[in-house]
């Protein structure tokens, strides 16, 4: 199979998803002993409310994992031929 167009080299960045519509992070406390997870939140709040209450349900349970899920996306850096100038804001 032969290449039908060639593409130079590009820089590309790689940040937080900030597009329209996009997750914020989530929040998720897993028990280390048993493997119990909190309810995914939105704040790290309330998943860390469940570890303690397990702790006082569950004496030797004291180790935890926070887990915290972000979301990324890859865009075109200034000189990509992709790049897109961002809107102005208006003054």
């Amino acid at each position: 199979m032969s290449p039908r167009s060639v593409i130079r080299y590009a820089e590309w960045m790689l940040g937080r998803d900030t597009t329209p519509g996009a997750s914020e992070p989530i929040f998720v406390m897993e028990c280390t002993t048993c493997l119990a997870t909190s309810e995914p939140a939105a704040s790290p709040e309330g998943p860390e409310d469940w570890a303690i209450k397990h702790t006082a349900r569950r004496h030797d349970h004291d180790g935890f994992r926070a887990l915290v899920t972000s979301f990324a996306r890859v865009s075109p850096a200034p000189g990509n031929p992709l790049y897109a100038e961002p809107p102005s804001l208006p003054r």
